[in-house]
């Protein structure tokens, strides 16, 4: 089970999932790649040009720590980006970050107003945005940058929510009478008639032929 699934209450499940795009793991660790190339530069200078072999080796051995950590300030970048998600359930929307000391935070769908959507030109090629969540009062409550496909995780959203607020409009269902068709209505009263003439016809005042004529008009009416 992972970690935002154990944040679902009782009869809460997921419906969408994103992230952000992996372009943006990419902006945050651009420093680190920087490093690493001046690490790999200094590395590849000391097989180039040979000095003394004091020298060479401490060159070496600084290349070497240098592209240690860009590695691995890399990898916590990408760790942490993957540990990152964005969910939206038939109830909220919960954004999980944190790699050891994990951090989430929600906003209920029924609070929810409106949602702004910010893609730039980037974002149309690459398929990602901002999206600004809006209360009633249109105050931002949350703010998800770089959003991988955030056209789609928007449209989940407002579905998600108007499925939310047709459940309460609902409500309990309350019984009502039956209604019945035109077709019943008009059955039961043939059979009504039927039943007057047929008394009329054993009181003798009206004729059995004359019953039947009025029982076949009445029968070819429905």
């Amino acid at each position: 089970m992972s970690y935002a699934q154990s944040l679902l209450a009782k009869d809460e499940v997921i419906l969408h999932e994103s992230r952000q795009h992996w372009l943006a793991p990419l902006s945050d660790s651009l420093k680190a790649i920087v490093l690493l190339l001046v690490g790999l530069l200094l590395f590849t200078l000391s097989m180039m040009f040979t000095f003394a072999d004091v020298v060479t080796t401490v060159q070496r051995v600084v290349a070497a720590v240098i592209v240690l950590v860009a590695l691995i300030w890399i990898g916590i970048v990408y760790a942490s980006w993957r540990a990152e998600g964005y969910i939206i359930t038939n109830r909220r929307v919960l954004k999980v970050e944190g790699l050891l000391d994990k951090k989430s935070g929600d906003s209920s769908l029924d609070k929810i107003n409106d949602a702004v959507l910010k893609v730039g030109i980037w974002g149309r090629i690459f398929h990602y945005g901002d999206l600004e969540i809006l209360t009633a009062n249109d105050d931002a409550i949350d703010r998800y940058q770089m959003l991988a496909n955030v056209v789609e995780f928007k449209k989940a959203m407002l579905n998600a929510k108007n499925a939310l607020e047709d459940g309460y409009r609902g409500g309990p269902a309350v019984a009502a009478a039956p209604v019945k068709s035109a077709g019943a209505a008009a059955a039961d009263d043939a059979a009504g008639t039927l039943a007057k003439l047929a008394d009329l016809r054993d009181k003798g005042a009206i004729t059995p032929a004359e019953y039947e004529a009025k029982k076949a008009e009445l029968l070819g009416r429905m």
